[in-house]
């Protein structure tokens, strides 16, 4: 009887593990239609700056077949040489499509933009903007395509040019579940994570809040480290205690404003960007904009943007953001 109990035990296992062994092979199969299916998509790439052109290479790298447009004649070659095709002009990259990206410098460049492109896409394509831009203009953007029977999805970017570079971005984006869903593929072969933000403009509005935190909290990294100097601490006894107690944060541990500590960011190259204050400030802009039309208060963003327009007016816009503990040592003078 227990032996035949045993063979029972046994024949139920075997018939559970074919059936895992089927779902497996299902699973395998399904991955790799869905694989081959995104490699075969074509993509227009519009904006290929020092964010937009390695972005635009890791698509080509994925396999994608990518025709790229910008108006400067440098990025168009760089963007060639890593093996994009090059058309004559926005609408002409646009022209039978899958998906089309724009990367570009503020909202009155991606509206004309996709007033020039979005009509010349094919019904039922899709368009990502990732660009950052103030949340109004992404919501005209979604309206537009819309109206012209394209998916939209806003997809902003956190990561620098390192990220952009190492296809290690992270992407906030609005839209609908359905255009999530179709540009998803395309963000993976950019970035490392995806995150869906809600609906049009949703993923702006992360966008310029995570930014305003980010700067917010570099200048409070940057004071803490300029009063330690002051007070006789060395830069790593300083790291050592606030990287693992209450202080700790991204702009301390990852992007550390003093050279030695954290041995990849800027401070030890020069403050050479990564992420230039003059985007800092324009992400402050934008989330100050933001925050008189919701009715927010955001005191210290408010601040954070003074401070940074301040360094930008000096002349520093093109130096690295976390190159902002040079202002604030500077200021120690005028208290």
């Amino acid at each position: 009887m227990v032996a035949a109990a045993d063979r029972g035990c046994d024949a139920r296992d075997a018939r559970a593990v074919s059936r895992r062994d089927r779902r497996r092979r299902a699973e395998v199969q399904l991955t790799t239609i869905e694989a081959e299916e995104t490699k075969m998509a074509t993509i227009a790439f519009i904006g290929l700056g020092n964010m937009g052109g390695p972005m635009a290479a890791n698509l080509v790298k994925a396999g994608h077949k990518v025709v790229a447009f910008d108006l400067v004649e440098a990025s168009r070659a760089q963007a060639k040489a890593d093996g994009a095709g090059i058309a004559d002009s926005a609408a002409g990259a646009v022209k039978g499509a899958d998906v089309v990206v724009t990367m570009l410098p503020a909202g009155k460049h991606v509206l004309g933009v996709w007033n020039e492109v979005v009509p010349a896409m094919t019904k039922g394509a899709l368009i990502i903007d990732s660009s950052t831009i103030d949340v109004e203009s992404a919501r005209q953007a979604h309206a537009l395509a819309a109206k012209n029977g394209v998916l939209s999805v806003d997809a902003p970017v956190s990561g620098g040019t390192g990220g952009a570079k190492g296809a290690t971005l992270t992407f906030m984006c609005g839209g609908e579940e359905s255009a999530f869903a179709a540009a998803k593929p395309v963000l993976e072969k950019m970035g490392k994570k995806i995150v869906h933000c809600g609906g049009a403009g949703a993923g702006q509005a992360a966008k310029i809040c995570n930014n305003m935190i980010l700067g917010i909290s570099m200048i409070a990294v940057s004071e803490a480290f300029a009063l330690g100097e002051k007070l006789g601490l060395s830069h790593q006894a300083l790291f050592d205690v606030a990287s693992t107690s209450s202080g700790q944060c991204w702009s301390l541990t990852t992007y550390c404003p003093v050279p030695g500590p954290v041995p990849t960011s800027p401070a030890n190259n020069e403050y050479k960007p990564g992420f230039a204050s003059a985007l800092m400030v324009k992400d402050l802009t934008l989330a100050q904009d933001a925050a008189k039309a919701a009715g927010a208060a955001t005191p210290l963003g408010k601040h954070a943007q003074e401070i940074y327009q301040s360094f930008d007016a000096a002349g520093q816009g093109g130096v690295d953001f976390s190159g902002i503990i040079k202002h604030v040592r500077g200021l120690a003078g005028k208290a």
